[in-house]
């Protein structure tokens, strides 16, 4: 396994329609860089992972179980294990997502 990447030299993988991600692996986590495009929705879904989102760039909707919120540049989202959520990119958007542990369908 590598200590070091550079993001931009990671392979890009389609997510969800119009959702790119960019995947580091460790051991026990997975950090992913995300960009999409205004418009661009993430369907609701949920998974086994605990998962902190931060806003690096535009702005998102998102909503976590029954609570929206608009998230900018520098917001934090913590989402539980197996708690639903979706997410709609208001501007194009860049976040980035770290699971724990390993999302092994990301890989």
């Amino acid at each position: 396994m590598s200590i070091f990447h550079e993001v931009e030299s990671t392979p890009e993988k389609e997510i969800f329609p119009g959702w790119l991600g960019r995947m580091i692996h460790g051991k026990n986590m997975t950090v992913s860089y995300f960009r999409a495009s205004a418009g661009s929705e993430l369907p609701r879904h949920s998974h086994p992972h605990e998962q902190i989102s931060t806003v690096l760039e535009g702005e998102l909707e998102l909503t976590i179980g029954d609570e929206t919120r608009i998230c900018r540049l520098g917001d934090v989202a913590v989402i539980p294990s197996n708690v639903a959520h979706q997410a709609r990119a208001i501007t194009d958007v860049r976040v980035m997502d770290t699971f724990s542990p390993v999302r092994e369908d990301y890989r």
